[in-house]
């Protein structure tokens, strides 16, 4: 049954007398939006407002999402919802997705984005994504077309799928220059509009007044070709109406959704919508989302070499203890074909931008080829977002957000991965696995990654645990606000577009003049530390929780990578909240103890037949007096898997028990047997 909809004839007549200001309505679509300071994500302001004219409307873009709604007779609940599911309401100056795709409404000209777009710089890692000793490297070639260049050029001759290109059409629909519906918020909500009442027509429905009625075509809006896809869209689109949203935006508009909680979508419209069904193919994914099995190969090819995964029989072999986020630095297409070939690597799960689309490449029971940490790799399951890790002005839609959310939750649940920043990586919280393999490890999904929000969708909002005795902080910089100066995006050494951030940069002193952290992994040198986008030697990320070494006014101290790292912490603009937890320290009598990049098992452990792999400690040392949060016990564990035929394939499993320590950006692991644990307070 469906909710109480709005009279339609009562709603006719509403409309009709707000369209008898003529043009002064269509005026208001094409005013250019000025926005207040930045906001984050929570409404809370970043600064005092710079002096803007009192006449300036504070609810502009609501209104113009009201204007919108009116001129082509759509449910304003359904513009708001759409516009909520893609952009969040943000208009991102006028900077294009990652796919392409321009202001609240998400209108996608990848072309044009790409033309104006400078290709970004990517980081030079070199490290071999199996990180596997007993084996040669898998060095798949950096400079691919396929994954660096897919997502920054097209060929002119090129046809891109109609995801891709929505603003050429809202172009057409509206009569708007296509340059106002990248850059005006306001024109780019009515080409939204416009859109969502021609799929309404071209399915035959009328223009109601009733959200219900519009189920068909938000499916349409979402781009997807195939029905599960579309329906997942709207399943969203329309679950955001039921619960309402209000939410400021980043140009300082606050713009409210009313929740409907009543409303029931006549989902039978999708029938009508010619899409074709998915693709069959057994996944592994919630129901929540739309997912196709797309498999990666699993084939020899001569001379004992096999791609582009391993055959296992997790988590009754082993436990699944980790889900990596990685972005994949190229486009939907030329990713997938990538993951399909037998000698290239492989994750689990792509997940696309435009829509939250998931496609799965490698069952949870296979060891995927993905972090550069064999250890990691064993135990965890990889997820590639389509993104650019060095391209600030791109962003991340809601819908792939969301989508991932989903799927994590849903894996965690199944495997028992508890939902935190030790358990949920980056691939660039992934420590190298000997101190040769440091400086080559991957940086992705970097510091545009907003990890605040991931985890608010995932259930786990990050929030304070503890009072200010407690110990422990948890990093929290309030992402829309938080931009720290980073270079290298597009050319070594210059500055980078001013961006929300999840990073926090940390110093040698309680000033921002001292120098920064150096890590003598990277630089074993003894070089300084940079603000290079892929330098991860003084940096920590959202979510990541520290051991507290000292305070100083707006200043805090953690241990990090065997030093006291200084990163600042204003009360009123915290980037750190106070935690509780368990920390180690060495053992009473040890001035120093080794940090490994592996829980490997001891020598005695080894079967015959399996080689005995090194337990090689990184070049880092955990000083005395020193504390580090503790993420998990675990044995030590390795999975000798070096041929194609499975039968000599073998978990080694130790005696030696390891703990998972934030040690600096990246993850390490201690000897139980060399550590003591207590409480952070």
């Amino acid at each position: 049954m469906r909710g109480s909809p709005t009279d339609p004839s009562t709603s006719a007549r509403h409309r009709r007398a707000r369209r008898t200001a003529g043009a002064v309505a269509s005026a208001a679509l094409l005013l250019p939006l000025l926005g207040a300071a930045p906001y984050d994500g929570d409404g809370s302001p970043a600064s005092a407002p710079s002096a803007q004219p009192s006449s300036l409307p504070s609810a502009r873009l609501q209104n113009a999402f009201a204007d919108a709604a009116d001129q082509y007779d759509v449910p304003e609940s359904v513009l708001l919802a759409v516009s909520y599911l893609q952009s969040r309401w943000d208009a991102h100056e006028g900077a294009p997705s990652v796919t392409g795709g321009y202001g609240p409404m998400h209108l996608t000209d990848a072309r044009t984005a790409i033309a104006q777009t400078v290709a970004p710089h990517h980081s030079d890692g070199t490290e071999d994504a199996r990180g596997d000793d007993s084996r040669g490297p898998r060095l798949p070639d950096a400079q691919d077309p396929d994954t660096r260049e897919s997502g920054t050029r097209v060929p002119a001759n090129a046809e891109l799928p109609a995801r891709l290109k929505t603003l050429t059409k809202a172009a057409e629909l509206s009569g708007l220059p296509a340059e106002r519906l990248r850059t005006d918020a306001a024109a780019n909500v009515a080409g939204g509009a416009a859109l969502l009442a021609a799929a309404q027509k071209q399915l035959g429905e009328p223009l109601s007044a009733d959200a219900a009625d519009w189920y068909g075509a938000v499916a349409r809006y979402s781009g997807a070709d195939d029905t599960a896809t579309a329906a997942t869209y709207a399943d969203d689109v329309f679950d955001v109406i039921r619960r309402g949203e209000e939410r400021t935006t980043d140009s300082g508009q606050k713009i409210t959704l009313a929740a409907q909680p009543r409303l029931r979508p006549a989902t039978a419209q999708l029938r009508a919508a010619g899409l074709r069904a998915p693709a069959a193919g057994t996944t592994e994914c919630p129901s929540t989302v739309s997912c196709e099995w797309i498999p990666a190969p699993y084939e020899e090819f001569g001379d004992g070499d096999y791609g582009n995964h391993d055959l296992g029989n997790r988590p009754k072999s082993q436990s699944i203890k980790y889900i990596v986020v990685h972005d994949t630095e190229g486009a939907w297409d030329g990713v997938l074909n990538l993951v399909q070939d037998p000698t290239y690597v492989s994750w689990q799960y792509t997940l696309r931008s435009t829509d939250g689309h998931i496609a799965q490449h490698v069952k949870a029971k296979d060891v995927a080829w993905h972090a550069g940490n064999w250890y990691i790799n064993a135990k965890s399951i990889g997820l590639e977002h389509e993104g650019f890790l060095t391209a600030p002005d791109t962003w991340y839609t809601e819908a792939m957000y969301r989508s991932s959310a989903r799927l994590v939750t849903y894996l965690a649940k199944k495997y028992g991965i508890p939902l935190d920043r030790q358990h949920i990586l980056g691939h660039d919280t992934v420590p190298g696995t000997t101190t040769a393999t440091i400086p080559g490890m991957h940086t992705d999904p970097g510091p545009y990654w907003d990890w605040q929000h991931y985890f608010a969708l995932l259930g786990k909002p990050l929030h304070a645990t503890a009072g200010p005795k407690g110990g422990l902080v948890t990093v929290a910089p309030k992402f829309a606000v938080n931009k720290p100066v980073f270079t290298g995006c597009v050319t070594a050494g210059q500055p980078c577009a001013a961006h929300g951030s999840s990073a926090v940069r940390l110093y040698t002193e309680p000033r921002e003049d001292a120098p920064l952290i150096k890590d003598i992994g990277l630089r074993p040198g003894g070089g300084d530390s940079t603000t290079d986008v892929n330098d991860l030697g003084s940096r920590v990320s959202t979510g990541q929780r520290y051991a507290v070494a000292g305070r100083d006014g707006d200043w805090t101290a953690i241990w990090y990578l065997g030093q006291k790292a200084w990163f600042k912490n204003p009360a009123k603009q915290p980037t750190a909240v106070d935690a509780a937890g368990a920390v180690i320290t060495p053992k009473a009598g040890l001035t120093d103890i080794p940090v490994y990049g592996r829980a490997y098992p001891e020598k005695e452990a080894y079967p015959e037949g399996v080689p005995v792999q090194a337990v090689s400690p990184l070049p880092y040392k955990l000083l005395a007096g020193q504390k580090y949060a503790v993420g998990d016990k675990v044995p030590g564990e390795y999975f000798y898997a070096p041929t194609f035929d499975t039968t000599p394939h073998r978990v080694v499993r130790g005696s030696d028990m390891y703990y998972e320590i934030q040690f600096g950006h990246r993850v390490a692991f201690v000897r139980a047997a060399d550590v003591r644990v207590m409480p952070s307070a």
